[in-house]
């Protein structure tokens, strides 16, 4: 069994405040390509200009430090086929270490489950949402996570502008971050396995994932 862990990514559409909407075009429409292929034949070229911050997306440790790991230098193997488990935060407006204490973390991607997802493309999504702790982050990367996803707008408190603890410490220890996941409801607190891979781009630290786990 396959559980979707992602946003669907939509013209227009806002998923962190002050990031422009993706917009869509054609570099080759299907009326136009009749003209290059034979009869009853047709294809859609399409285009997106778009920020890499966008839907359900992966930091890697070059979106927070220049001489970090990018999106083609990451092993593959930190971002797909994890052991995957399940914290669960619903109701919480933090996820602190007494929700971390005695989890065995190591090599396991570690997801937490606060539900605020509910609010994804509304104004409340924005406000107060639910983030990482520092304590908790610097115990994660202690303790080896392979990876963490949150589904919230952002693993850090925002406001306040600055200081990101979670991006800071986690990224340093080489950990991906996925962010804006949705429908960790629909999984059991461990058991599966979790894939979060996005293309090999040299130079880019962040980009759009298919995240989704296998039951």
């Amino acid at each position: 069994m396959i559980v979707e862990l992602s946003h669907r990514i939509t013209e227009g559409m806002v998923t962190y405040p002050g990031v422009p909407g993706p917009v869509l075009g054609s570099h080759l429409t299907r009326e136009d390509s009749r003209e290059v292929y034979a009869p009853g034949t047709e294809f859609h070229l399409g285009t997106i200009s778009m920020a890499c911050n966008t839907g359900t997306y992966v930091d890697t440790p070059h979106h927070r430090y220049a001489d970090g790991p990018d999106l083609s230098q990451v092993p593959v193997e930190r971002l797909a086929d994890l052991p995957g488990m399940v914290v669960r935060a619903e109701g919480r407006p933090s996820v602190g270490m007494d929700l971390l204490d005695g989890l065995d973390v190591r090599g396991m991607a570690v997801l937490l489950h606060t539900g605020w997802d509910r609010h994804f493309g509304t104004d409340e999504y924005r406000h107060a949402h639910p983030y990482l702790e520092a304590e908790a982050a610097a115990w994660l990367a202690e303790q080896g996570a392979a990876l963490v996803g949150i589904d919230s707008l952002n693993i850090d408190a925002t406001p306040p502008r600055g200081e990101r603890p979670a991006h800071t410490l986690l990224l340093a220890a080489g950990i991906p971050l996925v962010e804006h996941l949705t429908g960790l409801a629909g999984l059991p607190d461990s058991g599966f396995r979790f894939h979060a891979a996005p293309p090999m781009v040299a130079g880019l630290g962040t980009f759009p994932v298919r995240a989704y786990a296998v039951l």
